[in-house]
């Protein structure tokens, strides 16, 4: 019986045994191979380092940490959960500036933690992930990134839901011969003043780079598919007392954070149950009267689902900015994008010179399970569309031994911070970690019997709840009309439910090498 716990060698020597993937170099061997720097790379990658674990990698494919914060970039880019609650809890920040934290604090504030916790020489940057395939004999991940191979016993998935743009299949567009760009992938480069431009989409970015862009250009045509419930954002600098105190009283801040948080939880008592949700709607009801005189643009402006059935949205400068004289709501439908214009349904041809694309992301049919193979040569992406997609716990896969999702399918909130799923997430994976170790096992895999009573319960959460029975059709949703990305309860019963990784919902080895024997519980 032998273990494939060996250290991984700092100087990037190859392990003797390991074999070379790719040819050309000698293959370093990882315990932990860690993919992207966000938010949740970045937090896996200081836990290892806190627990101990020096012996990994991030690899990432940009040129600096920060994720969904370093590649969204458009004007007025900015988080709608509480700053303190929207950080991490062991790296709590006093000097937010404002209540709600903008795309370069939020980005600085990565940079500072990557820096702080002394991570950056485990990244590797422009390293992107090519392929991942998980071999049986030598119960390993060989993995191909954009600069070189390696092997690791472990690969973490720090790619998040909101990382690859999606583009609306439209016919023309790819003819269009003016600038047209996504708005996760802003061009800075391209002056809009003046311009005439088409924005498509109307959610949760075009919500805030609108206002900021609307002064400048010349005409701007809002192509809207179906309004938002938008609340008002209450958003305040940090003022001279609240510095002085987050600063100087010890456990101020920790109180701020989790007072923000367990105050959130009511709001999921709320969207599981759309009744309720509905009295709540009348928050943004009232923010739409107040903010929009017109009768007749405020019913083009009104949803006709239950509020959070669709990300709820929250801005002071939206609708101001939509009903400027330069500005034109569009609800037709496009049917054609020609070399110099945008047609839509009812015939009408619109001249423009630019087209943002604020169409969200791909956020039910990640990328990068097209590069990950499992145990029997499949692809993850091809299992989910088999199955749907779906983990335990929203972090593993039957069929994908030692492989952990952060931020895995049903792990999205609609009512608070992400980051308390990631670190739950990180917590279950290093107590994996620690049992692996302990018990000298080669690698985990989770049941497929577990992973089912799992999902099967999320999904009988989800019954009835404002995400899935709110009378739209939102992103959580996918092709099929079943709900993989909601968290549907409250993020105390998901930490709770990952505390503790139990090795009785796994499949275990113990062993390397084709034959060896295996062991099929604890």
């Amino acid at each position: 019986m032998t273990s494939i716990l060996e250290p991984a060698r700092d100087d990037g020597v190859a392990a003797p045994a390991a074999p070379r993937p790719g040819g050309g170099g000698p293959t370093r061997h990882l315990r932990v191979a860690v993919i992207g720097s966000g938010f949740s790379g970045l937090g896996m990658a200081i836990r290892l380092l806190r627990g101990g674990t020096d012996d990994f990698l991030v690899f990432e494919r940009a040129d600096e940490v920060g994720g969904t914060w370093r590649d969204n970039t458009y004007p007025g880019a900015a988080c709608d959960v509480m700053s303190h609650l929207y950080s991490f809890s062991f790296a709590q920040n006093p000097g937010w500036k404002s209540t709600f934290g903008k795309q370069e604090e939020l980005l600085a504030y990565l940079r500072d933690v990557a820096d702080r916790f002394g991570v950056r020489p485990h990244i590797r940057f422009n390293h992107e992930l090519l392929s991942a395939r998980w071999d049986e004999p030598t119960r390993r991940w060989y993995i191909e990134t954009s600069q070189g191979d390696y092997t690791a016993q472990v690969l973490v998935s720090g790619t998040g839901y909101l990382s690859e743009p999606a583009y609306p299949d439209i016919p023309g567009l790819e003819n269009f011969e003016g600038t047209v760009f996504h708005s996760s992938r802003w061009d800075h480069g391209h002056d809009l003043k003046g311009r005439d431009v088409a924005v498509i989409g109307t959610g949760a970015s075009a919500i805030q780079f609108v206002p900021k862009i609307q002064p400048e250009v010349g005409r701007l045509d809002l192509y809207q598919r179906t309004p938002a419930w938008i609340g008002p954002k209450n958003d305040k600098p940090t003022s001279a007392l609240q510095s002085k105190l987050l600063h100087k009283v010890p456990g101020y801040q920790n109180f701020r954070r989790n007072f923000n948080m367990w105050g959130r939880e009511i709001l999921a008592f709320v969207m599981k149950r759309p009744k309720v949700a509905g009295k709540m709607q009348k928050m943004a009801s009232d923010h739409l009267v107040k903010s929009v005189p017109d009768e007749a643009l405020r019913a083009r402006l009104t949803p006709d689902y239950v509020m959070a059935c669709k990300r709820l949205l929250f801005s002071n400068t939206w609708y101001p900015a939509i009903q400027q004289p330069n500005v034109d709501l569009v609800t037709d439908a496009i049917t054609e994008v020609r070399a110099k214009s945008v047609v839509t349904a009812d015939g009408t041809e619109r001249v423009v010179d630019t087209i943002i694309l604020g169409t969200g992301f791909k956020a039910t049919d990640r990328p990068v399970a097209g590069r990950i193979t499992g145990r029997d040569g499949r692809l993850l992406r091809d299992v989910w569309r088999e199955h749907g997609m779906a983990a335990h716990r929203g972090t593993t896969v039957a069929g994908f031994p030692n492989l952990f999702l952060l931020l895995g399918p049903n792990t999205t909130l609609g009512h608070s911070s992400q980051v308390v799923m990631i670190e739950a997430q990180i917590g279950y994976v290093l107590d994996a970690l620690r049992h692996m170790e302990r018990r000298g096992l080669a690698s985990v895999e989770v049941r497929e019997e577990a992973q089912r009573a799992w999902n099967d319960e999320v999904q009988g959460r989800l019954d009835g709840t404002v995400w899935n029975a709110g009378n739209c059709r939102s992103w959580y949703l996918d092709e099929h009309g079943r709900n993989p990305s909601i968290w549907p309860t409250y993020t105390w019963r998901f930490r709770r439910r990952t505390r503790r990784f139990d090795l009785s919902e796994y499949r275990l080895a113990t062993s390397v090498g084709a034959g060896r024997p295996t062991l099929d519980h604890a």
